[in-house]
């Protein structure tokens, strides 16, 4: 999804802690609390989409590979010209 995201759209993803509840609680009388909470994860590219859970315990794991995956495909992106963002900023506050 990465590198079709560097010619075609942008990658979408989203985390939220999920408590493994498919369906709505009835109204009468409540579920049980579960014992242990787990991450849910949708990544969206355009009309593909692509899901999954990970349990707790995991998430660490999970994050840091994420974070290696994101570490080598940013490799397109600009640096920023400093010089010209301060030059800017100075002039525009002493007028």
């Amino acid at each position: 999804m990465f590198q079709k995201g560097k010619s075609s759209g942008s990658l979408m993803l989203t985390m939220k802690r999920w408590d493994g509840h498919t369906k709505p609680q009835p109204r009468k009388g409540n579920l049980p609390d579960p014992t242990e909470f787990k991450c849910l994860i949708r990544a969206s590219l355009g009309n593909k989409k692509l899901s999954t859970v990970v349990s707790q315990k995991d998430v660490n794991k999970f994050q840091m590979a994420y974070a290696n995956l994101l570490k080598g495909n940013m490799d397109g992106l600009k640096k920023k010209d400093k010089k010209s963002a301060t030059g800017k900023s100075k002039s525009k506050a002493t007028h």
